[in-house]
């Protein structure tokens, strides 16, 4: 049964990065957005990749949502075409509205705070705090490294197998969003790891 899909927040670089196939790509999954009717929440400014995104989700007459630090707004310059754009008190309040207003979570490349709102949104997953989908979005490769990050907690004992299956990656944006409104969260037992009982 495919899952409502009203809005998905995207984490991305704040920094264009060095391919031009990452401004493609964020272009493209804004687009995508747009087409299928799909309001976007990402973290409210105008510069790199979530400029482009935010831009491209705009210019293809779709709804854009932006959550923006008070101390980042000068840095960052939040996106002056926002109808709806918060200025939150602090980067965790950013991150816990963003979770709260969406039903999936999509990451385009991007640096340690993409990677830093990755990890969290899947720590909450992991633990259950939210059964949301959360998804890949593959540029180049980009992701290969993470990937083989989270089977090497698995190799060596600190994440179980199941817990690879709670992202999808896919390189192309309409089938990743398709492949989220048909996410099922995998079933595993309890995330602690039960201490053996003493003889």
């Amino acid at each position: 049964m495919k899952r409502a899909l009203t809005y998905v927040c995207v984490y991305c670089g704040s920094r264009p990065g060095n391919r031009p196939e990452h401004t493609e790509a964020a272009i493209e999954l804004g687009r995508a957005l747009a087409r299928k009717q799909i309001g976007l929440v990402y973290g409210g400014a105008s510069v790199g990749l979530m400029g482009t995104l935010a831009d491209a989700v705009l210019d293809a007459g779709g709804e854009v949502v932006g959550i923006l630090p008070r101390w980042l707004e000068s840095r960052e310059v939040g996106h002056s075409r926002l109808k709806e754009l918060h200025i939150v008190d602090s980067m965790h309040a950013r991150k816990q509205r963003m979770i709260e207003r969406s039903d999936a979570f999509i990451a385009l490349p991007g640096g340690l705070g993409t990677f830093d709102e990755l990890f969290e949104v899947l720590t909450w997953s992991q633990i259950g705090l939210h059964e949301k989908p959360v998804g890949l979005l593959d540029v180049k490769g980009y992701f290969e490294p993470f990937r083989a990050l989270v089977r090497h907690a698995v190799t060596e004992g600190f994440a179980l197998p199941e817990h690879e299956q709670l992202f999808l990656s896919n390189p192309d944006p309409d089938a990743l969003i398709e492949a989220l409104a048909s996410f099922e969260r995998p079933v595993y037992g309890s995330k602690w790891v039960e201490t053996p009982k003493a003889p």
